[in-house]
């Protein structure tokens, strides 16, 4: 019997969710995360390997990797013209959770769009997933104290972006 299918539906549905979550937090664009959460499926389906959510995490930063590689050798063109920039509001199932004033405005939207790739995946492992510093550092191949100063600089600079205040003369 394969992990999949020892899964119910709630359990399944729960990792595509947190997976998506974690897509978007790298990408930042609706499409690209569901490319990369239904390319990791397909791959982690296609090589029967185990389906929990560290797994799946691993699968799609290898895919965004993968795919931010091949994006500096060759140049895609749009099929169909230029996409307008697309609000995506993430689906949380966090029971009693109240979305805070700057959530409705599209202010943490534009604050996490002005981090990088890495800001985003370290703080979105950190406070959404709610990984320790060692397991993040586990995830990205990346030692613990720069896991640890990254998360501390990208606070910092999100605090001050949702503050209003102007980053483009702030360290990163």
């Amino acid at each position: 019997m394969s992990a999949l299918n020892a899964m119910t539906e709630r359990e399944i549905d729960e990792t595509l969710q947190r997976g998506f979550r974690y897509a978007y937090s790298l990408t930042h664009d609706r499409a690209e995360a569901e490319d990369l959460l239904q390319e990791a499926c397909v791959s982690i389906l296609g090589a029967s390997a185990p389906w929990d959510k560290a797994y799946v995490f691993t699968t799609i930063r290898n895919r965004f990797i993968d795919r931010y590689r091949r994006n500096q050798k060759v140049l895609f063109l749009p099929l169909e013209g230029e996409r307008d920039g697309e609000m995506v509001e993430p689906r949380f199932a966090i029971e009693g959770w109240e979305a805070p004033d700057y959530l409705g405005n599209g202010q943490l939207d534009r604050a996490l769009a002005a981090l990088r790739p890495e800001e985003r995946e370290t703080i979105y492992l950190a406070v959404v997933e709610g990984y320790t510093a060692q397991e993040i550092a586990g995830m990205t191949g990346r030692p613990r104290g720069t896991i640890l100063s990254l998360l501390h600089r990208t606070r910092q600079k999100l605090r001050r972006l949702l503050e209003g205040e102007d980053a483009a003369g702030a360290r990163s």
